[in-house]
């Protein structure tokens, strides 16, 4: 099997997912293989509903497969719990604990790893995350108080503070404004690069996931269509549904489609 020999990083194979309906059942990950390498930063990007929320899930163990695997560094992870896989969750609202101040929000995923020891390292650790993500001194600061760009900083840094071996971004920018989305876009892949961390992003956004990812994995209708680099994707969209997607030509498409060109 390809996923015995994986080297690093995460591997799906094959993966399917389906929901019950009364007419029986929806698929809504259709037999998608998808491979992110140690360190580095994968978009899921594809229309809403065509199940990159739902793969973004299975890997991390909060939706059953109907089949295939979720492997990390080979070892195959489907049967593991979701807490004991060492993954990271961001999501779009971010979640923060309005009872908690800034520092204790990215404190709150340290007990039990290196960085939380002890009440130094915390401190040291929460630091470090916040210098990081450009909100140095913050620590005492009531998160009620924060604006939406603020408040997703902090929800990074604490889903980075425990080094997750694997963190999933399921659409964290899609609340704010066109301006804001497209500014911490650009701060988001520089935090992701800096920390070295292997990321899976879900986003519909197409400036959003060019702008954070090394590549990208075009999603429609349950099936990945299309993996590539953003450069990659501009220049040959693989098909003409994808190109249509993106908002290029069709002719642009189209000549992905001609026998024996390029796949």
């Amino acid at each position: 099997m390809v996923g015995d020999t994986h080297d690093g990083g995460l591997l799906v194979e094959g993966a399917t997912v389906s929901y019950p309906t009364r007419q029986g059942r929806t698929v809504a990950v259709d037999d998608v293989t998808l491979d992110v390498a140690a360190g580095e930063v994968m978009a899921l990007l594809g229309p809403s509903g065509c199940g990159k929320s739902s793969l973004l899930r299975a890997v991390a163990g909060l939706e059953p497969l109907d089949a295939g695997r979720v492997l990390w560094d080979g070892e195959d992870v489907t049967q593991v719990p979701v807490h004991r896989r060492g993954f990271g969750l961001m999501f779009q609202d971010g979640q923060l604990f309005p009872h908690r101040d800034v520092g204790g929000n990215v404190a709150y995923g340290l007990r039990g790893t290196s960085f939380g020891v002890s009440r130094e390292a915390r401190r040291d650790r929460v630091a470090q995350m916040l210098e990081l993500v450009g909100l140095a001194g913050y620590e005492r600061r009531s998160v009620v108080t924060l604006s939406g760009g603020q408040a997703q900083r902090v929800a990074l840094a604490r889903s980075l503070a425990p080094a997750p071996r694997l963190l999933l971004l399921d659409e964290p920018l899609s609340s704010l404004d066109r301006r804001l989305r497209e500014e911490l876009a650009s701060d988001v892949g520089r935090v992701l690069r800096e920390a070295g961390t292997t990321a899976l992003y879900v986003t519909h956004d197409h400036d959003e996931a060019f702008t954070v990812a090394d590549r990208i994995g075009v999603m429609i209708a349950g099936r990945l269509r299309r993996v590539a680099t953003a450069q990659e994707l501009s220049s040959d969209p693989g098909d003409a549904e994808v190109a249509a997607f993106l908002g290029l030509t069709h002719d642009q498409g189209a000549r992905a489609e001609v026998p024996g060109g390029p796949s």
